[in-house]
């Protein structure tokens, strides 16, 4: 992704940062090869570089840009990984083990636990919004869970990535789920 801001009254200068398999700056050179002053000053390595352009050649760049992007990314780049820790025994999808795992600290290459499961989605309902809250079931087990900036209706049955979190409402702390991702089963 590059990010483009003015840096006066007719040029952009853009920063962009990539992804794991392509490699930006060998991109904007073969972009700036392509199109001989289209680029007027560039610089940097594989995740990440700068750029700046005229703003009138906006339009162009991001054509040429995406064409490159295209030829150059690999199809496995272009897949969606989820990585999850697996599945989460019932007894451990508690108020304590979240309690637990929200006071560790996490961090870049370091994130907190994500689980996976497949659960029975009882009932749906918005919630602020922009929110779903979800009752879900597993294992006999019911189990409340959010889908945060997300109004699309879940299937009936579900395959999803969560995070363990507490929720806390009037003073009451309870385990809840943050689904981060899911597929119908």
């Amino acid at each position: 992704m590059i990010c483009f801001a003015k840096a006066n009254s007719n040029e952009l200068r853009g920063s962009g940062r990539s992804i794991p398999g392509f490699h930006l700056r060998d991109a904007l050179d073969l972009v700036a090869k392509r199109s001989p002053g289209l680029i007027l000053r560039f610089g940097g390595h594989a995740q990440a570089a700068g750029l700046t352009i005229e703003e009138k050649n906006l339009e162009k760049f991001n054509q040429t840009f995406e064409q490159v992007a295209g030829e150059l990314l690999p199809e496995a780049a272009r897949l969606r990984v989820v990585e999850t820790d697996g599945e989460l025994e019932s007894a451990y999808r508690s108020l304590e083990m979240a309690q637990m795992l929200e006071s560790q600290i996490w961090g870049q290459g370091f994130p907190p636990p994500l689980f996976c499961d497949t659960f029975t989605v009882e009932k749906q309902r918005v919630v602020g919004e922009r929110h779903l809250k979800l009752s879900l079931r597993k294992d006999g087990q019911r189990l409340e869970a959010m889908r945060f900036n997300s109004l699309d209706p879940m299937p009936a049955r579900v395959r999803a990535a969560y995070r363990l979190s507490v929720n806390e409402f009037n003073g009451l702390k309870t385990v809840q789920l943050t689904l981060e991702h899911h597929q119908p089963t």
